[in-house]
């Protein structure tokens, strides 16, 4: 009987996974596709990899696409982007999505 239960409490704890996160809000990725920010909000980030450079063996983005989009779902999603840049890595474009996304208006 106490085996079933640590079963089901196994199941449950594998259903309630989390999102990575970066400062505070999560990450989706989808191949070279990552969500930045919770659909709830008024807005997220979409980050696309679009070039990539091999160092020690490891593909590293070398050029990202960053789009700040509205979640309305009622927006076409040409709509939808208010905000666009470039970068030529992850981590300066995740700081720039967390400063927007940060931003009240605009």
């Amino acid at each position: 009987m106490a085996e079933k239960k640590e079963n089901a409490a196994a199941e449950v704890t594998a259903v309630k996974s989390e999102f990575f996160t970066y400062k505070g809000l999560p990450l989706v990725r989808n191949k070279d596709t990552i969500y930045y920010g919770n659909m709830w909000d008024t807005h997220v980030v979409m980050l696309q990899i679009t070039e990539k450079t091999k160092q020690s063996g490891l593909d590293i983005a070398s050029k990202v696409k960053i789009y700040k989009m509205a979640t309305d779902e009622k927006l076409s999603p040409m709509q939808a982007i208010v905000k666009t840049s470039e970068k030529s890595s992850l981590y300066d474009a995740l700081d720039i999505a967390h400063i927007w996304l940060s931003r009240k208006a605009g």
